[in-house]
C-alpha cells in the first residue's frame, strides 16, 4: 500500500483520484485542509509548512509521496515538505523558475529569445514607477506572482498605470507576503533576491492569436507532452477565460514546435521530476510562437477533459512521478472525441438574486448526460464578495461536458444554461 499526502484534499479530486488505474494500491491522506491553502485573506504559508512537516513526520506508516493540484500557495509548498522528509521532486528553485514571473522571462529569454515578448520589472512602491517602465506601451502589467490574473492589468498608456498602480499598492500584500516567505527558503541569485513579492513585471502584448496550454511533465530530463488544450478568452484585450476544449484544433506541426520550444525552457529551468502546465499563443498569420507562463502543477481544471477524451483523468501523471515512475498516459479511450469546460461570467458586480439548489443542479446534469456543473455562488451573495477572481469579470459557475463535434459541444452548454436557474440583480453602474 502507497501512503499519498494529497496537499489540500477535498471530496471533489479525492472522488477522481479513486478512479485511477491501480487505486487500491494507493491511501490518499490530506495534508492540510483546501479551505486552509485557498479563499483566505492571508495565507499563513510559515505556520502551514510547519504543520504540514510536523504531520509528515509523525505518519508511523511512511510517507510514499506528497502531492499537489492547486495554484500558490500549494505549488510552491511542495518542494519544502518534500525535502523535509528526503522525498524526490522538482527543486524550490526549479518550481521558482516556472512561478516567479520575472525569473521565468529571465530564463526563458536565454534560450527561446524569439518567443519571448519584452519585458521589465516594475516595483509599485518606487516613487514614481512609471519612469522604471523599460518596453513600450501598451503592455499587461502583473504581480510576479499572483493567481488568475488577480491584479493583472492592461495598460494602453501613463494614465492607465498610474490608475492601476494605486489598486496594486493595496492589494498586492495578500500574495506578496507569503511569495516572499516562500523566496526566502531558496537560493536565489542576486538579481532575482532584489525582485521579490512586491514587484511586478511589465509584458509586452501577445495576445494576439490562438492560445493553447500544453500539458506535460518532465523524467529523467526528458520532457514530454502528453496533450494540448485550446483556451478561448472573452475578448482580444481580455484576461478572461469563456472556455478550455481538448483536444487542441492546432495543427500537428504547430504543437510539435510548441513542444520543442517547452523541451528547451524546461530544461534551462532544471525541472526534473514533475508535472506542468505551458500556455502558448500561435499566430497563424506569421507562424510566431510566443510563451504566456508556466506552472509547476497539473491543471485540475484540464482533468475531466482528459476523463471524457482519454479515459481517466491525469491526476495518474503526477502519482508516477512522485511515485518515482515514468507516467503511463494512455490517450483516446475516452467516451468522446472533445470536451471542454465553460466558464460562465458576469462582467459587473451584482446581488445573486437566484442561485440553483443542490437538487436543481443535478437535475440539469441528469437532462446532459455526462455534464459536471459546479456553481460558486449563492443567492443573496455580492460578487465582489468572491476570492481569486480576475481584475476584469466574476467566475459565477462551471460547465464541464464532452461531444463528439464542436456543434454538439455548444448545443450541450446552451441546455445547461437554459436549465440552470442563476440570476442576477445589477448593482448601480458605473459605481460612485
Amino acid at each position: 500500500m502507497k501512503h499519498i499526502f494529497v496537499v489540500g484534499l477535498d471530496d471533489f479530486h479525492l472522488a477522481q483520484l479513486r478512479t485511477l488505474p491501480g487505486a487500491d494500491a494507493y491511501r490518499f491522506h490530506p495534508l492540510l485542509t483546501s479551505r486552509e491553502i485557498k479563499q483566505q485573506e492571508r495565507f499563513p504559508v510559515g505556520r502551514l509548512i510547519d504543520e504540514g512537516i510536523r504531520t509528515l513526520r509523525g505518519f508511523a506508516d511512511g510517507v510514499d509521496a506528497v502531492v499537489g493540484y492547486w495554484d500558490f500557495p500549494v505549488s510552491t509548498m511542495l518542494p519544502i515538505l518534500r525535502c523535509s522528509i528526503g522525498l524526490p521532486g522538482p527543486t524550490l528553485e526549479a518550481v521558482l523558475g516556472c512561478e516567479h514571473k520575472y525569473w521565468s522571462r529571465l530564463l526563458q529569454a536565454e534560450v527561446a529569445p524569439e518567443h519571448v515578448p519584452p519585458f521589465c520589472a516594475i516595483d509599485p512602491f518606487a516613487d514614481d514607477p512609471v519612469m522604471q517602465v523599460r518596453i513600450d506601451y501598451p503592455f499587461w502589467l502583473k504581480p510576479v506572482k499572483a493567481v488568475l490574473s488577480h491584479l493583472g492589468f492592461y495598460i494602453d498608456d501613463e494614465a492607465d498605470l498610474r490608475a492601476a498602480i494605486p489598486v496594486i499598492r493595496r492589494r498586492i500584500g495578500r500574495y506578496a507576503e507569503p511569495f516572499d516567505l516562500i523566496l526566502s527558503h531558496a537560493d536565489l541569485p542576486p538579481e532575482i533576491a532584489a525582485i521579490g513579492g512586491h514587484h511586478c513585471i511589465a509584458e509586452g502584448i501577445i495576445s494576439t492569436g490562438r492560445q493553447v496550454t500544453q500539458e506535460g511533465y518532465v523524467f529523467g530530463g526528458e520532457t514530454t507532452v502528453y496533450g494540448t488544450v485550446d483556451s478561448f478568452r472573452c475578448g482580444p484585450r481580455d484576461s478572461s477565460f469563456s472556455r478550455y476544449q481538448y483536444p487542441s484544433g492546432l495543427p500537428a506541426a504547430v504543437l510539435a514546435r510548441m513542444a520543442e520550444i517547452t523541451a528547451r525552457v524546461m530544461t534551462r529551468i532544471g525541472y526534473d521530476g514533475g508535472p506542468f502546465n505551458i500556455e502558448h499563443f500561435w499566430d497563424e498569420a506569421s507562424g510566431a510562437i510566443r510563451l504566456l507562463e508556466i506552472n509547476p502543477r497539473i491543471s485540475k481544471s484540464h482533468a475531466p477533459l482528459f476523463r471524457m477524451v482519454d479515459g481517466h483523468y491525469h491526476h495518474q501523471v503526477m502519482i508516477d512521478l512522485c511515485l518515482g515512475r515514468e507516467p503511463r498516459f494512455e490517450q483516446g479511450a475516452g467516451r468522446y472525441a472533445l470536451a471542454a469546460k465553460l466558464m460562465v461570467r458576469q462582467f459587473h458586480d451584482a446581488i445573486v438574486s437566484r442561485a440553483p439548489t443542490t437538487a436543481e443542479i443535478a437535475a440539469v446534469q441528469s437532462a446532459v448526460p455526462d455534464t459536471q456543473i459546479q456553481v460558486a455562488v449563492s443567492q443573496g451573495q455580492r460578487l465582489s464578495s468572491l476570492w481569486d477572481q480576475d481584475s476584469y469579470s466574476y467566475e459565477v459557475a462551471t460547465i464541464f461536458t464532452g461531444a463528439d463535434n464542436t456543434a454538439q459541444l455548444e448545443q450541450r452548454f446552451r441546455d445547461c444554461l437554459e436549465r440552470l436557474p442563476l440570476a442576477f440583480e445589477p448593482l448601480e453602474w458605473p459605481p460612485d
